[in-house]
């Protein structure tokens, strides 16, 4: 026997190089740095139990909490024609849309889907801030117009939830346009007497604050949500004077008129059942 050649292989398990931990079992709150286990955080509705810091809450699981039993339908993605500019940067517009539909599994940047909420049936656009910052291009424009036809159509309410940082600068003046088209979409659904009601969640910034999330007939934030058109820092710089503090944050804004009221994300749902229970004997009937 050629020992070098004829050997009797040990019987060992082969050490396994994959993680075997998943990478979501902890998570960090941005506000506290306290470490939370992540089915915890689930159970949590994505809000810190030790600060109460509103952690972002992807669209999926925004319409799960929103939704009787989580059923809903989804409206069909409205189709547009991408990258209008051929832009590029370091990166090209193309790649990084795709890069983006690879990370969330959606196709842009909102979504939204119909079904009922306490019973009513009702119309929910959910903005995705993973997709690209949440910003608004021709697509998410089209995509809140088409929300609002539907509930038109269907005599709904509509529901938008923000997340965005404004602007797609990618597609230029075309996407500074659907802050007109989504306002003249929300005049016509007020025209036909249909509650509109935004929930503003952080961050909402830019064109999307600066158009329909500032128009709800309710308008609702999150704790702790910053909202804004510009950064802080550019506004000291161009009225070159000293900013109260906090002056971006939904608690301040609320204090000054600008927010109706601020809702724990535990409490949204019933909250907004609330509302629809009370607009639904006004608005639906047109008075």
């Amino acid at each position: 026997m050629n020992w070098l050649l004829d050997y009797v292989r040990p019987k060992l398990s082969v050490a396994k190089t994959e993680k075997d931990v998943p990478d979501n079992l902890w998570d960090k709150c941005p506000q506290c740095d306290a470490m939370i286990y992540g089915q915890e955080l689930a159970k949590n509705l994505y809000v810190c139990p030790h600060c109460g810091y509103h952690l972002y809450l992807r669209p999926r699981k925004r319409l799960n909490m929103l939704f009787d039993d989580s059923e809903y339908t989804y409206l069909e993605t409205p189709k547009v024609k991408e990258d209008p500019l051929n832009f590029k940067d370091t990166k090209d517009y193309r790649s990084k849309l795709k890069s983006a539909r690879e990370k969330t599994k959606f196709d842009e940047a909102f979504v939204a889907a119909y079904g009922k909420m306490g019973g009513h049936g009702v119309v929910v656009g959910v903005m995705n801030f993973n997709f690209i910052g949440g910003s608004m291009g021709i697509a998410v424009g089209e995509g809140i117009v088409q929300a609002a036809e539907f509930a038109i159509k269907h005599h709904m309410p509509l529901i938008l939830v923000t997340a965005s940082g404004g602007a797609r600068m990618q597609e230029g003046i075309l996407s500074l346009m659907q802050m007109a088209r989504t306002t003249l979409a929300v005049k016509l659904l007020k025209d036909k007497h249909l509650p509109y009601i935004v929930v503003l969640t952080n961050p909402t910034t830019g064109g999307v604050s600066a158009s329909f999330a500032m128009l709800g007939d309710i308008t609702i934030a999150e704790p702790d949500a910053l909202i804004a058109f510009a950064g802080a820092r550019v506004i000291k710089e161009t009225i070159k004077a000293d900013l109260p503090a906090g002056f971006q944050k939904a608690e301040y804004l609320k204090k000054h008129g600008m927010v109706d009221m601020i809702v724990d994300r535990k409490d949204l749902r019933e909250k907004l059942i609330c509302l629809l229970n009370l607009l639904s004997n006004t608005f639906v009937k047109g008075e």
